[in-house]
């Protein structure tokens, strides 16, 4: 390799973590960052995200660095220095398989309460909405007047899902054929909808607003296509959307035939 080759792979090394870095930290000014949050329990979601980023930033800013350094010190066109090659290190094998070992140890540890809030401290309500995933639509159903799901007078609607804010709401999730990924980026909620499980998926939106669902999860040839509105309201304005809502299906619905009386002679 010619010296003027080395430099060039040598540089090009030292330019990854250089852009890298610098991308990350111009992103947020241009608006390609996350997602904003509207949920009690983002920020924790988030500062975990952060952790994650600046460890293993940290290890690849790092890594990449030792690659520039060793390429740029043992580069053979200068010939000052010649590597030494060694078989193996017991010792060595020993120490970066116990740091990696550990550091996912802490990890797992340290996420826990993030965990058991969005997957496990499940709240003790009914569901307010089911979700049916299905190919490529996101179906849904209301408990109806009565207040129970699975009942004649159900509200059913596609894509248009609406939620109160300022309290903890419930989704019971569903799929009709194959997997699928139901993904609320704004309250940070992404859970597989899998065929034969009735999964719940509860959160507490914070800020009203209408923003999108859609599907993490390769499911078919339309599955770009497979996208739906959340909206996000105090409970006074979702009450009366229920409402209005009923009104337009029971307008619909064929109204049964009066039974005329038939007379009957003594």
């Amino acid at each position: 390799m010619s010296r003027l080759a080395g430099i060039f792979w040598a540089l090009l090394f030292l330019a990854v973590p250089i852009l890298g870095v610098a991308t990350f930290a111009v992103a947020p000014g241009y608006g390609i960052w996350l997602p904003k949050d509207v949920s009690v329990h983002g920020a924790s979601i988030d500062s975990l995200f952060y952790f994650i980023l600046v460890l293993t930033g940290v290890v690849f800013v790092v890594t990449e660095g030792l690659l520039f350094w060793f390429l740029w010190k043992y580069d053979v066109a200068r010939g000052e220095r010649r590597a030494t090659y060694i078989q193996g290190s017991h010792t060595l094998e020993v120490v970066w398989t116990i740091i990696p070992a550990a550091t996912l140890l802490f990890i797992a540890i340290y996420q826990m309460n993030a965990w058991a809030d969005v997957k496990m401290r499940r709240p003790r309500m009914s569901p307010t909405v089911e979700v049916i995933a299905r190919q490529f639509e996101w179906r849904l159903r209301y408990p109806g007047r009565d207040g129970q799901l699975g009942t004649s007078d159900d509200l059913h609607l596609v894509n248009d899902l609406h939620l109160p804010t300022d309290e903890e709401v419930l989704v019971q999730l569903k799929s009709m054929d194959v997997l699928h990924s139901f993904f609320l980026p704004h309250v940070r909620i992404k859970q597989d909808a899998v065929p034969g499980m009735k999964i719940p998926v509860w959160f507490k939106a914070t800020e009203a607003g209408e923003f999108d669902i859609v599907c993490a999860e390769l499911c078919g040839w339309g599955h770009y296509k497979m996208k739906g509105r959340v909206t996000y309201e105090p409970r006074a304005a979702f009450d009366a959307w229920l409402e209005r809502k009923y009104a337009e299906q029971e307008a619909t619905q064929p109204q049964p035939e009066p039974t005329a009386d038939i007379a009957t002679n003594d």
